[in-house]
């Protein structure tokens, strides 16, 4: 078993793919301690001296949906997977606007959760301060740039996986092999197609 972070952004369909696959990847027994970390990525092109996304108001493109997504995080742990795909299933299947709370209360529910009390969670502030240190740590700590980004003891690594897990076993597989090459090749440090063979 090994520990490690990954990063997401419901607005990223390549953190959705990464997010899905260590899902599926523990749905098939995958031993993992994970920790899902938000990262945002309006926060990321803010000109220098503007105002936090996690304090603004409205808040900017993608920050509502991280917040109902920590709310869930912290608040309703064991409906976190669930509503974690169903959020990024809205953006990315549905292809509805996350910055609409009804899509945001639609997609909880879907996961099993009551929208009331996930909202009560949100007007709280709790998720605006968990994003915040959660963005902070990601930068401060391993100088996360985007998203996903699996962060481990020894260092981080951002990953852009292509495709969604065609089954549990295959998700299992791909993580293995990303957190392999994460964790025991630390010669490599960029490996990317200069196109999509498609």
């Amino acid at each position: 078993m090994s520990r490690f972070a990954v990063t997401f952004d419901y607005l990223c369909p390549f953190a959705r793919i990464a997010n899905e696959i260590v899902i599926r990847a523990q749905e098939d027994g995958a031993a993992h301690e994970v920790e899902w970390r938000a990262f945002s990525l309006s926060q990321v092109h803010l000109e220098d001296g503007a105002e936090p996304v996690w304090e603004s108001d409205p808040p900017p493109s993608g920050v509502l949906a991280l917040l109902w997504g920590l709310a869930v995080r912290d608040q309703f742990p064991e409906r976190f997977p669930a509503a974690h795909l169903a959020i990024f299933s809205a953006r990315h299947d549905q292809g509805r606007d996350i910055n609409d709370p009804a899509v945001v209360r639609a997609a909880v529910a879907s996961a099993g959760l009551d929208p009331e009390e996930v909202a009560r969670a949100v007007a709280a502030g709790y998720p605006a301060k968990a994003l915040a240190a959660d963005h902070t740590w990601a930068v401060e700590t391993s100088r996360v740039f985007g998203v996903p980004t699996f962060v481990t003891d020894r260092r981080a690594v951002f990953v852009r996986l292509m495709e969604r897990p065609a089954t549990p076993e295959a998700a299992r597989a791909t993580l293995e092999r990303v957190l392999a090459m994460v964790e025991d090749w630390p010669d490599l440090n960029e490996f990317k197609a200069t196109a999509i063979p498609r």
